[in-house]
């Protein structure tokens, strides 16, 4: 269970990018995170990882508060997957995907390569589970095509096994067919492990297709929070058009939880 409870954030300039958030996200739900620009959508992610600290309100995971003393213990539960794939592009691509294994592993002995057979094994199994075959683990990360890239980053994310993964516009710069691909590899690795994904999208087509849930968010609130069948035409064009929910066509109620993904 990923719980928000009143979070809130105000930036030192005054703006506001999130306004008493509460939501919670079952275990094994893939929970996707619609809004135009400055909704609030990155932060919110940033929050659950500690990469943004905020201004009033909890994150909780499976029960514990994220605070700072429990922010190291959480970082090898929760796993992140970047728009830009984030990786070190003149490393393989196999130390890629076992740099995240740092979180639970000393920088010096990650420096030095000095991972078990075992991790390795495992590295080489999330590659091929993605589609990269054995001939990659020793290319440069930077020789690969952006869609190979991040099928490295979906495999890194996995490395221990997190409770969460969060997916900060994973396809943004990747081209639709390769956008739906990616999704489809991030949808099946969680389901296989039972893992709570949070991902924020631009893109509303493949939200409803891959989403168990939609919230929807505007100026750092949620406005709604549904099933992707909810979120019809007219609730999308009152999200990014900026329209005032009607008395008559409220949100659905945020702290609901949709259903976890079907095994």
């Amino acid at each position: 269970m990923l719980e928000f409870n009143q979070l809130g954030k105000t930036w030192p300039d005054g703006t506001q990018a999130l306004a008493d958030v509460s939501l919670k996200v079952p275990r094994g739900q893939f929970c996707v995170v619609l809004g135009p620009s400055g909704a609030g959508k990155s932060t919110l992610l940033r929050a659950v990882n500690g990469l943004t600290q905020p201004s009033s309100g909890q994150v909780w995971i499976d029960g514990q508060q994220l605070t700072a003393d429990t922010e190291h213990e959480l970082r090898r539960r929760v796993a992140m997957i970047h728009q830009h794939f984030n990786l070190t592009l003149r490393m393989s691509v196999a130390a890629n995907v076992l740099a995240g294994l740092l979180p639970a592993v000393s920088t010096g002995r990650a420096l030095l390569g000095w991972f078990t057979p075992e991790q390795r094994s495992q590295a080489c199994a999330l590659l091929e589970r993605v589609g990269l075959d054995p001939r990659h683990l020793q290319r440069r990360a930077g020789e690969l095509s952006g869609g190979q890239q991040q099928r490295v980053g979906i495999a890194r994310a996995f490395m221990l096994a997190p409770e969460v993964v969060l997916a900060d516009e994973p396809v943004a710069s990747l081209d639709p067919k390769i956008a739906r691909d990616i999704l489809g590899l991030i949808c099946s690795a969680a389901r296989e492990r039972n893992t709570t994904v949070l991902c924020s999208l631009h893109q509303v087509e493949l939200a409803r297709e891959f989403g168990d849930r939609i919230v929807g968010m505007r100026a750092g609130r949620i406005v709604f929070d549904g099933t992707p069948a909810e979120f019809t035409d007219a609730r999308m064009t009152q999200l990014y058009a900026g329209a005032q929910w009607g008395e008559q066509d409220p949100p659905s109620q945020p702290e609901r939880e949709s259903q976890p993904l079907a095994a």
